[in-house]
């Protein structure tokens, strides 16, 4: 399908992005890419490719400037700001909301990493538009007082072999109220870069995507 570059405005920032919208397209999900990553995140593609074969928009896009990423390359503290991250992501759907091509759509979030803390901050701030968030690998307990809030239905995923993670995940879901399931992946670390493993994440977000943004089409 066309990939369309766009670059997205917000406030004084412009981030850029990779924009998919198939036609009749029920729902868009927006990625919130993991720690030192980027909208180039070869493992989110292969997602988004599975999404849009589904017949579901997608938004791939870059959560920090150019300047941001050089300056993140040294220091490392801004792919951890989770409240900076959840900004960025609310700046996107408000984008999202705003675009003659897309305002008509659904929101959903895929978020891996710390960028599943943003979607759900994100979520829990502004929950009218968001239907869906999907979490691969994520740090959902970075959410931390947002989770409570958070209306979405919300679906966990986790490796089997990444224990830390998995406790953490099972921290978070027990602090929401909405919607939440938790699944873990047999035999994936915390990338999921087993044979397979990416695979089985592509086809669970897709269908819990995809059910919740038809589901209020």
């Amino acid at each position: 399908m066309p990939e369309r570059a766009v670059k997205i405005s917000i406030g004084k920032i412009t981030l850029e992005g990779d924009l998919v919208i198939p036609k009749n397209a029920p729902g868009i999900v927006l990625f919130a890419h993991g720690s030192g990553s980027s909208r180039h995140s070869s493992r989110n593609r292969y997602v988004a490719r599975v999404l849009q074969d589904a017949g579901l928009s997608t938004l791939l896009f870059d959560l920090l400037t150019r300047e941001e990423e050089a300056v993140d390359q040294y220091t490392m503290h801004l792919r951890f700001d989770i409240p900076l991250l959840a900004q960025r992501l609310a700046g996107a759907t408000k984008w999202i909301l705003e675009n003659e091509d897309t305002k008509h759509l659904g929101v959903g979030y895929f978020g891996a990493s710390t960028g599943a803390a943003a979607a759900l901050v994100a979520a829990a701030a502004n929950p009218a538009p968001v239907r869906a968030v999907v979490s691969r690998g994520g740090r959902p307990d970075l959410a931390a007082d947002a989770l409570p809030r958070v209306q979405a239905p919300t679906l966990l995923i986790v490796g089997g072999d990444d224990e830390p993670v998995i406790d953490l995940n099972k921290e978070a879901m027990s602090k929401m109220k909405a919607e939440c399931k938790l699944v873990i992946v047999p035999g994936a670390t915390h990338l999921f870069e087993e044979p397979g493993k990416l695979e089985e994440v592509a086809v669970l977000a897709r269908d819990w995507l995809s059910q919740h943004l038809r589901r209020q089409a």
